[in-house]
């Protein structure tokens, strides 16, 4: 091994998959819909079976990571979805043995495997190793970088569509090849104290660790919330992550009322919101403490008011230039929500049990997403895009009560749960 710094590997791991990330989905849509022919309905089970895997998959693989090493976890999460994007890039050349729906659906199984045991472990093992007063800091340095990235993968994800829709799955999926052995050799782990050698066999330390994450979130209020809230999104998010480029496609007609071939147009539309998101990161790491939580969670209530709002704004939309406008709001929210969640959820979970809550979180995002995204799905097929949009926007409501409830109770100074 060549361990480098655990922030430097941090810094990397961001890199690298925003980068992947960047140029597998900046044209996913256009390989899901122009080449493969799915319907709305399709478009939404196929991320629906990668949230029934991470529904399934992510207590378990987050008490593991609790309980025997989150390095191993990230490696051998990392490894799972390099092969799962490489099956994915390659279900067309499996047409004549498969149906094309059938070998994504199996495709994204296995990614949503490989996700829980990167869920939780990945920010649980950053957090231990650099500290809490340090993490925050750090997360938004790493989502600035993403996006920086995440701009330099979009370019090239246009350009393979000129070779192969599926060309983007294949080189997304060897880039995270290459980052789970460069993460074998160099990635670092001295904070996290595993179980005894003796004991770590023995399925009650498994069941001891996810009992002690259920009473973490069970003891403290604003988890509670927490979970509740990270319910309600994923019944959101799952159908407008796998509609809104259809309802560009589809309902707005984009290749007919423009000159431009619809990858570019995506192309354009994730540059211009990248360069917002990165601003967004900037700005918020300069004018938001990270170290009060109630700053923190009133971003966290505002956000999610504005992202509300933009969805229904694009499901709306009378033409191109709302929806343009409208879709890109999301990356300048997003950019900013995501590091003020893990930030201030990290701040109220005791080290031993980072791992196991945050999977819980995660899991009940699978839930809803599982719950949320066929209901969507059915409304776009059966009604229309416009519709299910509309839907996605409307779920979100009753997150803004429970944050409204729930924080009024929160602390104003991060206070994690004690140790037994």
């Amino acid at each position: 091994m060549y361990p480098l710094s655990a922030s430097s590997v941090y810094l990397a791991m961001r890199a690298v998959f925003a980068l992947a990330n960047s140029i597998m989905f900046t044209t996913y849509a256009l390989y899901y819909v122009t080449m493969l022919g799915l319907n709305p309905l399709q478009l939404v089970l196929v991320g629906t079976a990668v949230e029934v895997a991470v529904a399934v998959g992510e207590v378990p693989t987050g008490v593991v990571a609790d309980s025997y090493s989150r390095r191993l976890s990230v490696i051998i999460g990392t490894f799972v979805m390099a092969a799962a994007y490489l099956l994915e890039g390659s279900v067309p050349w499996f047409g004549s043995l498969l149906p094309f729906f059938a070998g994504l659906v199996i495709a994204e199984i296995v990614r949503g495997i490989g996700w829980t045991f990167m869920s939780g472990a990945d920010r649980a093992w950053i957090t231990d190793e650099v500290g809490t007063d340090k993490v925050g800091p750090l997360f938004m340095k790493g989502g600035k970088l993403s996006r920086i990235m995440g701009l330099f993968g979009i370019p090239v994800s246009v350009g393979l569509t000129t070779v192969g829709m599926n060309v983007p799955f294949l080189v997304g999926g060897a880039l995270h090849l290459g980052m789970a052995v460069f993460m074998l050799l160099t990635m670092p782990e001295h904070g996290f104290k595993p179980q005894p050698r003796g004991d770590r066999s023995t399925w009650q330390v498994l069941t001891g660790t996810f009992v002690e994450g259920i009473r973490a979130v069970r003891g403290r209020p604003v988890l509670m919330a927490l979970v509740a809230v990270t319910l309600i999104g994923g019944m959101s998010s799952e159908g407008f992550d796998r509609l809104w480029e259809a309802h560009f496609l589809i309902t707005l007609r984009l290749a007919e009322v423009s000159r431009l071939s619809p990858a570019t147009w995506f192309g354009i539309l994730k540059v211009v919101g990248s360069f917002l998101g990165i601003a967004a990161a900037h700005i918020g790491e300069k004018r938001i403490d990270l170290s009060q939580p109630r700053r923190v969670t009133t971003a966290l209530v505002s956000s999610t008011a504005l992202r509300m709002l933009c969805i229904l704004g694009l499901a709306t939309a009378p033409g191109l230039g709302w929806a343009v406008a409208a879709s890109l709001m999301m990356p300048v929210i997003g950019a900013l929500s995501g590091p003020l969640y893990d930030t201030w959820v990290n701040q109220q979970i005791e080290s031993r049990t980072r791992a196991t809550v945050l999977s819980i979180l995660g899991q009940m995002d699978a839930v809803g997403q599982s719950g949320g995204g066929p209901l969507v799905g059915w409304v776009g097929t059966r009604f229309s895009l416009r519709a299910a949009l509309a839907l996605s926007g409307a779920l979100l409501a009753p997150a803004l009560g429970v944050y409204a409830r729930a924080f009024r109770r929160a602390p104003s100074q991060p206070t994690p749960v004690p140790a037994d």
